[in-house]
């Protein structure tokens, strides 16, 4: 397995992937992407991610079955790994760690 950092892209791929469950295809993570982040996932971008995350053990991914709607094409699905969670955990500790120690920086009760 390959280093378990991840880049901010990468962390935003894997928590969709995390949070589509069995529906964790490339277009349903760049339609949720889009949808919470406001922000152009683009198709071949997170496809790369896709990959990658495979590579570094942090998903895994199967084919489904042929669609007569897809042409007969099966998509790849992808499910976060005992890897993905961790690396997911391990990120999610570090911001809170950081923002624990931002001095003065409480947004509780200014929004």
């Amino acid at each position: 397995m390959k280093g378990t950092n991840l880049g901010e892209f990468e962390e935003l791929v894997l928590l969709t992937i995390a949070a589509l469950v069995n529906d964790a295809y490339s277009v349903a993570v760049c339609d949720e992407l889009e949808k919470h982040t406001g922000r152009a996932a683009k198709l071949g971008v997170v496809h790369a991610v896709l990959n990658r995350l495979e590579e570094k053990g942090l998903v895994k991914s199967h084919l489904g079955e042929a669609t007569s709607e897809r042409g007969g094409k099966r998509k790849r699905y992808y499910e976060v790994t005992h890897a993905g969670k961790v690396a997911l955990t391990k990120a999610k500790e570090v911001r809170e760690a950081l923002w624990r120690i931002i001095p003065g920086f409480n947004l509780e009760g200014s929004i």
